[in-house]
Protein backbone atom coordinates (compact mmCIF):
# COMPACT_ATOMS: atom_id res chain seq x y z
CA UNK A 1 0.00 0.00 0.00
CA UNK A 2 1.45 3.39 -1.04
CA UNK A 3 2.13 5.73 1.94
CA UNK A 4 0.26 8.71 0.49
CA UNK A 5 0.33 10.64 3.78
CA UNK A 6 4.12 10.62 4.03
CA UNK A 7 4.59 11.39 0.34
CA UNK A 8 2.13 14.31 0.52
CA UNK A 9 3.96 15.79 3.52
CA UNK A 10 7.32 15.52 1.75
CA UNK A 11 5.96 17.14 -1.42
CA UNK A 12 4.39 19.93 0.65
CA UNK A 13 7.72 20.44 2.40
CA UNK A 14 9.48 20.77 -0.96
CA UNK A 15 6.90 23.32 -2.18
CA UNK A 16 7.22 25.38 1.02
CA UNK A 17 11.00 25.28 0.76
CA UNK A 18 10.86 26.65 -2.78
CA UNK A 19 8.46 29.40 -1.67
CA UNK A 20 10.82 30.29 1.17
CA UNK A 21 13.76 30.52 -1.21
CA UNK A 22 11.73 32.69 -3.58
CA UNK A 23 10.69 35.07 -0.77
CA UNK A 24 14.23 35.28 0.54
CA UNK A 25 15.57 35.95 -2.96
CA UNK A 26 13.01 38.74 -3.51
CA UNK A 27 13.98 40.30 -0.17
CA UNK A 28 17.64 40.37 -1.21
CA UNK A 29 16.75 41.88 -4.59
CA UNK A 30 14.63 44.61 -2.95
CA UNK A 31 17.60 45.58 -0.80
CA UNK A 32 19.62 46.27 -3.94
CA UNK A 33 17.08 48.34 -5.93
CA UNK A 34 17.70 52.05 -6.41
CA UNK A 35 15.68 54.18 -3.99
CA UNK A 36 14.27 57.39 -5.43
CA UNK A 37 13.30 59.86 -2.71
CA UNK A 38 11.72 62.43 -5.05
CA UNK A 39 10.19 61.77 -8.45
CA UNK A 40 11.82 64.91 -9.91
CA UNK A 41 15.18 63.12 -9.54
CA UNK A 42 14.03 60.10 -11.53
CA UNK A 43 14.31 61.76 -14.96
CA UNK A 44 17.90 62.85 -14.28
CA UNK A 45 18.70 59.39 -12.91
CA UNK A 46 17.39 57.79 -16.10
CA UNK A 47 19.54 60.10 -18.23
CA UNK A 48 22.72 59.28 -16.34
CA UNK A 49 21.91 55.54 -16.15
CA UNK A 50 20.90 55.15 -19.79
CA UNK A 51 23.91 52.97 -20.48
CA UNK A 52 23.14 50.51 -17.66
CA UNK A 53 19.44 49.93 -18.37
CA UNK A 54 17.24 48.34 -17.20
CA UNK A 55 17.03 50.44 -14.06
CA UNK A 56 14.91 48.91 -11.25
CA UNK A 57 13.81 51.53 -8.75
CA UNK A 58 11.43 52.02 -5.86
CA UNK A 59 9.31 55.18 -5.76
CA UNK A 60 6.50 56.43 -3.53
CA UNK A 61 3.63 58.85 -4.03
CA UNK A 62 -0.12 59.31 -4.15
CA UNK A 63 -2.35 57.72 -6.77
CA UNK A 64 -3.71 60.08 -9.39
CA UNK A 65 -5.38 59.97 -12.80
CA UNK A 66 -6.62 62.37 -15.45
CA UNK A 67 -9.66 60.15 -16.10
CA UNK A 68 -10.65 58.49 -12.80
CA UNK A 69 -13.55 56.02 -12.55
CA UNK A 70 -16.66 57.06 -10.61
CA UNK A 71 -17.85 53.98 -8.71
CA UNK A 72 -21.58 53.31 -8.89
CA UNK A 73 -22.02 51.52 -5.56
CA UNK A 74 -19.58 53.26 -3.20
CA UNK A 75 -19.37 56.71 -4.83
CA UNK A 76 -15.56 56.61 -4.66
CA UNK A 77 -13.24 57.78 -7.44
CA UNK A 78 -10.60 55.20 -8.31
CA UNK A 79 -8.19 54.03 -10.98
CA UNK A 80 -8.83 50.27 -10.63
CA UNK A 81 -12.33 48.97 -9.91
CA UNK A 82 -13.31 45.31 -9.54
CA UNK A 83 -16.95 44.24 -9.23
CA UNK A 84 -18.14 40.75 -8.32
CA UNK A 85 -21.60 39.28 -7.80
CA UNK A 86 -22.14 35.97 -5.99
CA UNK A 87 -25.39 34.01 -5.83
CA UNK A 88 -25.89 32.56 -2.33
CA UNK A 89 -28.23 29.62 -1.80
CA UNK A 90 -28.99 26.54 0.27
CA UNK A 91 -28.71 23.10 -1.31
CA UNK A 92 -29.26 19.50 -0.30
CA UNK A 93 -26.13 17.46 0.42
CA UNK A 94 -25.79 13.69 0.18
CA UNK A 95 -26.96 13.29 3.77
CA UNK A 96 -30.21 15.15 3.00
CA UNK A 97 -29.33 18.25 5.03
CA UNK A 98 -29.38 21.87 3.83
CA UNK A 99 -25.94 23.48 3.46
CA UNK A 100 -25.05 27.01 2.35
CA UNK A 101 -23.11 27.49 -0.89
CA UNK A 102 -22.39 30.23 -3.43
CA UNK A 103 -21.65 30.61 -7.14
CA UNK A 104 -19.91 33.47 -8.96
CA UNK A 105 -22.32 35.24 -11.31
CA UNK A 106 -20.32 38.27 -12.44
CA UNK A 107 -16.69 39.38 -12.33
CA UNK A 108 -15.46 42.50 -14.11
CA UNK A 109 -12.54 44.92 -13.78
CA UNK A 110 -11.91 48.45 -15.04
CA UNK A 111 -8.56 50.25 -15.07
CA UNK A 112 -7.59 53.67 -16.40
CA UNK A 113 -4.10 55.13 -16.89
CA UNK A 114 -2.79 56.27 -13.51
CA UNK A 115 0.34 57.64 -11.95
CA UNK A 116 2.13 58.38 -8.69
CA UNK A 117 2.54 62.00 -7.69
CA UNK A 118 4.67 63.15 -4.76
CA UNK A 119 4.41 66.88 -5.45
CA UNK A 120 7.70 67.05 -7.33
CA UNK A 121 6.85 64.93 -10.36
CA UNK A 122 4.81 62.09 -11.82
CA UNK A 123 5.54 58.50 -12.80
CA UNK A 124 2.92 56.44 -14.64
CA UNK A 125 2.46 52.84 -13.47
CA UNK A 126 1.91 50.29 -16.25
CA UNK A 127 0.33 46.91 -15.48
CA UNK A 128 -0.07 47.65 -11.79
CA UNK A 129 -3.13 45.40 -11.50
CA UNK A 130 -0.91 42.34 -12.01
CA UNK A 131 1.79 43.42 -9.55
CA UNK A 132 2.55 41.63 -6.31
CA UNK A 133 1.29 43.15 -3.08
CA UNK A 134 -1.61 45.12 -4.59
CA UNK A 135 -4.61 45.12 -2.23
CA UNK A 136 -7.81 46.86 -3.32
CA UNK A 137 -10.03 48.58 -0.80
CA UNK A 138 -13.56 47.20 -0.36
CA UNK A 139 -15.62 50.22 -1.29
CA UNK A 140 -19.04 48.60 -1.06
CA UNK A 141 -20.48 45.25 0.02
CA UNK A 142 -24.22 44.80 -0.46
CA UNK A 143 -26.41 41.72 -0.03
CA UNK A 144 -29.65 41.73 -2.03
CA UNK A 145 -32.15 39.20 -0.75
CA UNK A 146 -33.89 37.01 -3.31
CA UNK A 147 -37.48 37.87 -4.11
CA UNK A 148 -40.21 35.60 -2.76
CA UNK A 149 -42.25 33.81 -5.41
CA UNK A 150 -44.35 30.71 -4.87
CA UNK A 151 -43.70 29.34 -8.36
CA UNK A 152 -39.96 30.08 -8.27
CA UNK A 153 -39.67 28.77 -4.73
CA UNK A 154 -41.41 25.53 -5.69
CA UNK A 155 -39.14 24.99 -8.71
CA UNK A 156 -36.03 25.68 -6.67
CA UNK A 157 -37.20 23.34 -3.93
CA UNK A 158 -37.77 20.55 -6.45
CA UNK A 159 -34.21 21.08 -7.68
CA UNK A 160 -32.90 20.92 -4.11
CA UNK A 161 -32.16 24.66 -3.87
CA UNK A 162 -33.28 27.61 -1.74
CA UNK A 163 -32.18 30.98 -3.12
CA UNK A 164 -30.96 33.43 -0.45
CA UNK A 165 -29.82 36.39 -2.52
CA UNK A 166 -26.97 38.07 -4.38
CA UNK A 167 -23.87 39.53 -2.72
CA UNK A 168 -22.23 42.39 -4.66
CA UNK A 169 -18.72 43.54 -3.75
CA UNK A 170 -16.91 46.53 -5.18
CA UNK A 171 -13.13 46.78 -4.68
CA UNK A 172 -11.35 50.03 -5.53
CA UNK A 173 -7.89 51.56 -5.68
CA UNK A 174 -8.99 55.08 -4.69
CA UNK A 175 -7.43 58.29 -5.95
CA UNK A 176 -5.10 59.76 -3.33
CA UNK A 177 -3.92 56.42 -1.90
CA UNK A 178 -0.26 56.42 -0.81
CA UNK A 179 1.65 53.61 -2.55
CA UNK A 180 5.14 52.27 -3.00
CA UNK A 181 6.02 50.85 -6.43
CA UNK A 182 9.03 48.70 -7.28
CA UNK A 183 9.68 48.17 -10.98
CA UNK A 184 11.67 49.09 -14.05
CA UNK A 185 11.80 52.83 -14.82
CA UNK A 186 11.74 53.86 -18.50
CA UNK A 187 10.89 56.96 -20.54
CA UNK A 188 8.87 57.08 -23.75
CA UNK A 189 9.43 59.25 -26.85
CA UNK A 190 7.84 62.34 -25.29
CA UNK A 191 9.73 62.03 -22.00
CA UNK A 192 6.95 60.51 -19.87
CA UNK A 193 8.35 58.39 -17.04
CA UNK A 194 6.82 54.94 -16.63
CA UNK A 195 7.25 52.23 -14.01
CA UNK A 196 6.58 48.76 -15.45
CA UNK A 197 7.23 45.09 -14.80
CA UNK A 198 10.91 44.25 -15.32
CA UNK A 199 11.89 41.49 -17.70
CA UNK A 200 13.66 39.93 -14.74
CA UNK A 201 13.11 41.02 -11.17
CA UNK A 202 10.40 42.01 -8.67
CA UNK A 203 7.34 44.10 -9.46
CA UNK A 204 5.47 45.39 -6.40
CA UNK A 205 2.61 47.83 -5.85
CA UNK A 206 1.93 48.09 -2.13
CA UNK A 207 0.72 50.45 0.55
CA UNK A 208 3.76 49.43 2.65
CA UNK A 209 7.15 51.12 2.55
CA UNK A 210 10.12 49.40 0.96
CA UNK A 211 11.58 48.58 4.39
CA UNK A 212 8.30 47.01 5.48
CA UNK A 213 8.20 44.93 2.26
CA UNK A 214 11.72 43.64 2.89
CA UNK A 215 10.88 42.79 6.51
CA UNK A 216 7.67 40.97 5.52
CA UNK A 217 9.42 38.95 2.80
CA UNK A 218 12.14 37.96 5.25
CA UNK A 219 9.52 36.92 7.81
CA UNK A 220 7.60 34.83 5.26
CA UNK A 221 10.85 33.27 4.08
CA UNK A 222 11.67 32.11 7.61
CA UNK A 223 8.09 30.90 8.17
CA UNK A 224 8.15 28.87 4.95
CA UNK A 225 11.46 27.27 5.91
CA UNK A 226 10.27 26.36 9.41
CA UNK A 227 7.04 24.93 7.99
CA UNK A 228 9.07 22.99 5.42
CA UNK A 229 11.20 21.49 8.18
CA UNK A 230 8.07 20.51 10.13
CA UNK A 231 6.43 18.85 7.14
CA UNK A 232 9.70 17.07 6.32
CA UNK A 233 10.03 15.63 9.83
CA UNK A 234 6.40 14.53 9.90
CA UNK A 235 6.59 13.06 6.39
CA UNK A 236 9.74 11.09 7.21
CA UNK A 237 8.06 9.86 10.40
CA UNK A 238 5.07 8.60 8.39
CA UNK A 239 7.33 6.91 5.82
CA UNK A 240 9.44 5.24 8.51
CA UNK A 241 6.29 4.16 10.34
CA UNK A 242 4.89 2.66 7.14
CA UNK A 243 8.18 0.88 6.38
CA UNK A 244 8.40 -0.46 9.96
CA UNK A 245 4.80 -1.69 9.79
CA UNK A 246 5.49 -3.38 6.45
CA UNK A 247 8.61 -5.11 7.82
CA UNK A 248 6.74 -6.25 10.93
CA UNK A 249 3.86 -7.59 8.84
CA UNK A 250 6.25 -9.54 6.65
CA UNK A 251 8.05 -10.83 9.72
CA UNK A 252 4.72 -11.81 11.30
CA UNK A 253 3.71 -13.55 8.09
CA UNK A 254 6.86 -15.67 7.94
CA UNK A 255 6.68 -16.38 11.67
CA UNK A 256 3.10 -17.46 11.17
CA UNK A 257 4.07 -19.82 8.35
CA UNK A 258 6.95 -21.23 10.37
CA UNK A 259 4.78 -21.95 13.41
CA UNK A 260 2.01 -23.40 11.28
CA UNK A 261 4.44 -25.72 9.53
CA UNK A 262 5.94 -26.74 12.86
CA UNK A 263 2.49 -27.45 14.29
CA UNK A 264 1.48 -29.29 11.15
CA UNK A 265 4.58 -31.47 11.27
CA UNK A 266 3.93 -32.31 14.91
CA UNK A 267 0.24 -33.22 14.40
CA UNK A 268 0.07 -34.92 11.07
CA UNK A 269 3.58 -35.71 9.95
CA UNK A 270 4.39 -36.09 6.30
CA UNK A 271 1.70 -36.95 3.78
CA UNK A 272 1.87 -40.19 1.80
CA UNK A 273 2.55 -40.06 -1.90
CA UNK A 274 -0.59 -39.65 -4.02
CA UNK A 275 -2.42 -37.55 -1.45
CA UNK A 276 -4.37 -34.65 -2.95
CA UNK A 277 -3.93 -32.49 0.21
CA UNK A 278 -1.87 -29.34 -0.31
CA UNK A 279 1.60 -29.72 1.27
CA UNK A 280 4.68 -27.62 1.63
CA UNK A 281 7.97 -29.43 2.22
CA UNK A 282 5.90 -32.54 2.84
CA UNK A 283 3.81 -30.88 5.59
CA UNK A 284 0.03 -30.50 5.54
CA UNK A 285 -0.89 -26.80 5.64
CA UNK A 286 -4.48 -27.13 4.45
CA UNK A 287 -6.01 -27.90 7.83
CA UNK A 288 -3.69 -26.00 10.13
CA UNK A 289 -2.81 -22.66 8.53
CA UNK A 290 -6.08 -20.94 9.52
CA UNK A 291 -5.85 -22.07 13.17
CA UNK A 292 -3.63 -19.34 14.62
CA UNK A 293 -4.43 -15.66 15.08
CA UNK A 294 -2.40 -13.61 12.58
CA UNK A 295 -1.74 -10.94 15.22
CA UNK A 296 -0.53 -12.74 18.32
CA UNK A 297 0.32 -16.09 16.64
CA UNK A 298 -0.59 -17.83 19.90
CA UNK A 299 -4.37 -18.14 20.22
CA UNK A 300 -6.58 -19.84 17.66
CA UNK A 301 -8.80 -17.43 15.77
CA UNK A 302 -12.38 -17.37 17.05
CA UNK A 303 -13.92 -14.19 15.62
CA UNK A 304 -15.32 -12.98 12.32
CA UNK A 305 -15.20 -9.39 11.06
CA UNK A 306 -18.37 -7.72 9.81
CA UNK A 307 -18.93 -6.79 7.00
CA UNK A 308 -15.86 -8.30 5.22
CA UNK A 309 -16.38 -11.77 6.77
CA UNK A 310 -12.71 -12.64 7.31
CA UNK A 311 -11.77 -14.97 10.17
CA UNK A 312 -8.13 -14.53 11.11
CA UNK A 313 -7.90 -13.16 14.68
CA UNK A 314 -8.75 -14.11 18.22
CA UNK A 315 -11.28 -12.07 20.19
CA UNK A 316 -8.55 -10.45 22.32
CA UNK A 317 -6.68 -9.06 19.30
CA UNK A 318 -9.89 -8.25 17.42
CA UNK A 319 -11.00 -5.88 20.17
CA UNK A 320 -8.02 -3.62 19.37
CA UNK A 321 -8.50 -3.50 15.60
CA UNK A 322 -10.42 -0.97 13.52
CA UNK A 323 -9.51 -2.47 10.12
CA UNK A 324 -9.31 -6.03 8.91
CA UNK A 325 -5.60 -7.08 8.69
CA UNK A 326 -6.31 -9.05 5.51
CA UNK A 327 -8.37 -6.69 3.32
CA UNK A 328 -7.92 -3.38 5.26
CA UNK A 329 -11.67 -2.83 5.21
CA UNK A 330 -13.16 -1.02 8.20
CA UNK A 331 -14.54 -3.32 10.89
CA UNK A 332 -18.06 -2.40 12.01
CA UNK A 333 -18.59 -5.40 14.28
CA UNK A 334 -16.71 -8.40 15.65
CA UNK A 335 -18.68 -11.63 16.18
CA UNK A 336 -17.29 -14.45 18.29
CA UNK A 337 -17.39 -17.90 16.69
CA UNK A 338 -17.44 -21.38 18.29
CA UNK A 339 -16.10 -24.70 17.11
CA UNK A 340 -17.62 -28.09 17.90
Amino acid sequence: MVPWGGLSCCLSAAALYLLGRSSGRDAEVLKSVTRVNQLKDLAQLLDTASKVLPLVVTVSGRVGSDTPINCDLSGLRGVIVEETAEQHFLKHNDAGSWIQDSALMLSMCKEVPWYLDDGTGRAFVIGGRGASGLVLTIGSEVFEEAGRSFVRGTLDYLQGLKMLGVKRIERVLPVGTSLTVVGEAVTDDIGTIRIQRPHKGPFYVSDKTIDQLIANLGKWSRWYKYASMGFTVFGVYLLVKHAFRYVMERKRHWEYRRRVLAAAAKRTGHEDEGSNVTTENGVDTHHLMPDLCVICLEQEYNSVFVPCGHMCCCMTCSSHLTNCPLCRRRVDQVVKTFRH
